[in-house]
């Protein structure tokens, strides 16, 4: 009888439709890899003649017949970096107080749907609250510190939730256990959840660093398009004041403004070799903080 009820098993599962269904889905998993493929095949083949050691290092100049992306460069690594010293604190902070302090209720569902809500914002709506906000209430003009500010607002609900859902994986053995010990609260927080929960952390912090790379809308609004790079590393700390294009504006910028589309593609190359880098990132530092994998 087990081995009649096994082979009538087989039997449905090989139904016609079943077999379509599959053959559908295959081709609709092919389709994706090879429309990405084509799409990053075409970006490097028309881009990659582009890059090169002098279009890294120096910046657009007529007078001198150079075309370069250095200071678009340093312009993107200063916005990610004062974005996340802003976002990250406050993000893990409260997706921690969320989690762990707060009382479940209405208060902390109007929390939660207030950041679902901000997450699913246009990008270009931040940018004009903040071109409103900060560059002219505040008084910050176009800036680096003013399109940084603006990111802060955009990438900190997917911080939040991402740290929220990690917390939240975290067996409710390891609270009970520390509780038995005599662990207090923040002892237990610092040295047992968030240890436990790193690696979703990190991993939202790296795709709201991939979100702040590839934004250029809010940006045009909020930091401008400059592209002069600083004379000295002690003016990178007034550039913070200045006005100034990440890459993504660049790009977008001499494909529709300047028409110089050698550049635009690339501008595009560079930034899928950073994607791509950050992305390797990710996947190191989430097993390196992998407390189970460990154990």
């Amino acid at each position: 009888m087990p081995e009649q009820n096994a082979s009538s098993l087989c039997a449905r599962r090989r139904r016609p439709a079943d077999r379509v269904l599959l053959i559908l889905i295959d081709l609709c998993a092919a389709f994706s890899v090879l429309l990405l493929s084509g799409i990053l095949l075409y970006v490097l083949l028309r881009g990659w003649g582009s890059v090169s050691l002098r279009f890294l290092t120096s910046v657009t100049s007529v007078l001198r017949g150079t075309v370069g992306i250095a200071g678009n460069v340093v312009n993107t690594v200063m916005i990610v970096l004062m974005t996340m010293l802003l976002a990250t604190p406050v993000g893990v902070g409260a997706a921690i107080y969320l989690n762990e302090y707060a009382k479940p209720g209405r208060l902390v569902r109007l929390i939660e749907f207030a950041t679902e809500t901000l997450s699913g914002i246009p990008s270009i709506l931040f940018g004009l609250f903040g071109m409103m906000f900060f560059g002219q209430t505040l008084h910050l003009g176009y800036s680096l510190l003013t399109g940084s500010l603006t990111l802060v607002l955009m990438v900190l609900p997917l911080i939040t939730r991402n740290t929220q859902e990690a917390l939240k994986t975290v067996p409710s053995s390891y609270r009970q256990g520390a509780v038995g010990l005599g662990a207090g609260k923040w002892h237990t927080i610092r040295t047992i959840l968030l240890p436990s929960a790193m690696p979703g952390i990190i991993t939202g912090v790296i795709l709201a660093i991939g979100r702040i790379v590839g934004e250029s809308a809010a940006l045009l609004f909020t930091a401008g398009s400059a592209k002069a790079l600083p004379k000295s590393l002690a003016g990178l700390l007034p550039k913070a004041l200045q006005s100034g294009g990440t890459m993504t504006v660049q790009l977008y910028l001499s494909a529709t403004s300047e028409g110089d589309f050698d550049t635009a593609f690339g501008i595009a190359v560079v930034l899928l070799a950073l994607v791509l880098l950050i992305n390797l990132g990710t996947k190191r530092l989430a097993a390196r903080f992998d407390v189970t994998r460990k154990r």
